[in-house]
């Protein structure tokens, strides 16, 4: 399996712990009850389950066009190392984004989503000159 694929796959994995997160930081605040039912009149999140779901949401919307991306370079036989290394940049950028957004540290969150974009770039440049 190519490095690109790899990295698609362990961005998969980070939405799937995002979303865990979410959810544990959800049941903590608001309880299993209260979230099994049909979540009409729930409190508004808590300041870090909020940004725990923004984060994942957030994750989920740059998750389609990573895949694409890296969906693209695979079919068209475009993959090389720098493709291999932006692939890289966005998986490991998106986990310290996640990590940074759960904490509540906001220029250095949007720093580091600007670096995630970055990775795509470089994923996309091959494409861009074909």
């Amino acid at each position: 399996m190519t490095v690109e694929l790899t990295m698609l796959f362990w961005a998969v994995v980070l939405t799937f712990a995002q979303l865990l997160v979410a959810v544990l930081l959800a049941i903590g605040q608001l309880g299993l009850t209260e979230l099994t039912g049909n979540r009409e009149g729930l409190a508004p999140p808590s300041e870090m389950a909020g940004r725990a779901k923004r984060a994942h949401a957030n994750m989920l919307e740059s998750l389609v066009l990573f895949a694409i991306l890296i969906l693209v370079v695979q079919v068209a036989g475009l993959n090389n190392e720098m493709t291999a290394l932006g692939a890289q940049i966005f998986v490991f950028a998106r986990l310290v984004y996640a990590v940074v957004y759960i904490v509540g540290v906001p220029w250095l969150r949007t720093v580091i989503w600007a670096i995630s974009v970055v990775g795509m770039v470089i994923i996309a440049l091959p494409i861009l000159a074909a």
